[in-house]
């Protein structure tokens, strides 16, 4: 499957913050784990106002707002949906959709069109249709929109794009990277429902997906096979991307067996490689080899749960009124999303709004 090739995503703009930056006032649409795990590292940032949050129960979205201090929450019991009360709300600069899969190309679209800034959880969308939609919207409004692919972000992450960049490892010839865990097999749960876009491929790949395109670029051509349940959800699935200069990639995302979350990006000099409890997409540590020298270790911080340095780059980018940022720019979540799209045609996975 031929993608095409596009400059890799920049490193993260190093530019301080200043004290006269104003605040940027969210809005969180979802109350699930997801989004109470975020929302706590948001809450980190001293110049970020929670004015909103929107579930679809007022229970639930009453104690969300208590246990984080937002300044109200809409629900679907006013007689309309709880997000549209949201985004209807003057006060509510920027928003974080944190809906099922599914939900995306909808409540984006809502958010964009209602005058509000994004950030959406990954994927973007479904499928690459409506994130070629939710994108063009957002450039006709000149609004923010990004994909929270929050691993991009992490100071581990940024220093091995940053040392696989350099050459210091020589030139990228394979990368090898994994994730998985096994989900309860509920056919209620998300992670498997195919009408909420469930799978291992879109809920997990993009971690191992960040590691060879951060140090090889898109592929040439991804060659893709997987274990399909009886609902057409891929439970495991295994890609090599394949490069016109000889170099592979191999990524495996599995929701049957559990894996070490390993990463490492192996050059004609050296090596990298991600350590930490989850190093694939939470990385803490490098090991760096080269030639025959000694392994070096690089030990990181993260702050809060990891997210917050996303979050300070989606308000930077707000506050400074750009539409995109060149960390994850919406072209790379396009080429992403097509990629995808390719990879589902080979397994055999359809969702009902591919269609």
């Amino acid at each position: 499957m031929p993608a095409p090739h596009l400059p890799r995503p920049e490193l993260l703009d190093a530019e301080p913050r200043t004290a006269n930056r104003r605040p940027v006032r969210w809005g969180v649409v979802a109350t699930g784990r997801n989004a109470a795990t975020v929302t706590a590292d948001l809450a980190l940032l001293d110049d970020v106002v929670l004015r909103a949050v929107s579930s679809r129960g007022a229970g639930r979205a009453a104690a969300f707002a208590e246990q984080f201090g937002f300044a109200t929450w809409y629900s679907d019991d006013d007689g309309r949906l709880g997000y549209e009360a949201l985004l209807a709300d003057p006060e509510v600069e920027a928003v974080y959709v944190a809906t099922p899969h599914a939900q995306h190309h909808q409540v984006v679209r809502a958010a964009l069109t209602a005058g509000k800034h994004v950030l959406c959880e990954k994927p973007l969308t479904i499928n690459a249709r409506e994130a070629q939609e939710v994108v063009d919207l957002a450039r006709e409004r000149g609004l923010f929109l990004m994909e929270a692919v929050w691993t991009r972000f992490l100071p581990a992450m940024q220093r091995a794009l940053q040392i696989a960049a350099s050459g210091e490892i020589g030139t990228v010839q394979w990368v090898n990277a994994e994730v998985g865990f096994p989900a309860p097999l509920d056919p209620t749960a998300r992670i498997w429902a195919r009408a909420d876009g469930g799978g291992a491929l879109l809920d997990l790949a993009v971690y191992p997906l960040l590691w060879a395109w951060g140090t090889l670029g898109l592929p040439d051509a991804v060659t893709a096979v997987g274990t399909l349940n009886a609902e057409g959800v891929d439970a495991q699935n295994a890609l090599t991307l394949s490069y016109a200069s000889g170099a592979q990639a191999q990524l495996t995302t599995s929701l049957l067996a559990r894996s070490p979350h390993t990463a490492m990006v192996c050059g004609s000099e050296g090596w990298i490689r991600a350590q930490g409890p989850d190093e694939v997409y939470r990385p803490t540590r490098l090991e760096v080899q080269v030639g025959e020298a000694g392994v070096r270790t690089e030990e990181f911080e993260l702050i809060g749960s990891g997210y917050v340095h996303e979050l300070r780059e989606v308000t930077r980018c707000v506050q400074l009124g750009l539409t995109e940022s060149p960390v994850v720019p919406l072209e790379h979540s396009l080429a992403t999303a097509r990629l995808l799209d390719g990879v589902r045609a080979q397994l055999g996975v359809v969702y009902p709004t591919d269609h």
